[in-house]
């Protein structure tokens, strides 16, 4: 098997990141990335989720239009919604630096 997930993003931080508890117990910190498309011909909106403490403080103290680098794997998430099962494409973010 030669499956890779793993990604490399750069963008803006759109907001503030927001801190869940999930009914397991679990934290999860998200926030979205604006990233420019290719020959500036609009722009990409990404969800990111960190779920490992240093990668949450890190996205909780970031600023809306601070300029970060992203680094994870994409992920497809699925949860119980009031009309149906529900899902979403996530970057799980294993690295956050400032740029």
């Amino acid at each position: 098997d030669y499956s890779l997930n793993d990604c490399l993003l750069r963008g803006r931080v759109s907001a503030p990141a927001t801190d869940r508890e999930l009914p397991s117990g679990e934290h999860v910190v998200e926030f979205r990335l604006i990233i420019t498309r290719a020959e500036r011909e609009g722009v990409d909106t990404l969800d990111i989720a960190a779920w490992s403490s240093r990668v949450r403080r890190t996205a909780l103290s970031l600023t809306p239009d601070e300029w970060v680098e992203v680094s994870g794997s994409i992920h497809r998430r699925f949860w119980s919604s009031p009309t149906g099962l529900a899902s979403r494409w996530q970057v799980e973010a294993v690295e956050i630096s400032r740029i």
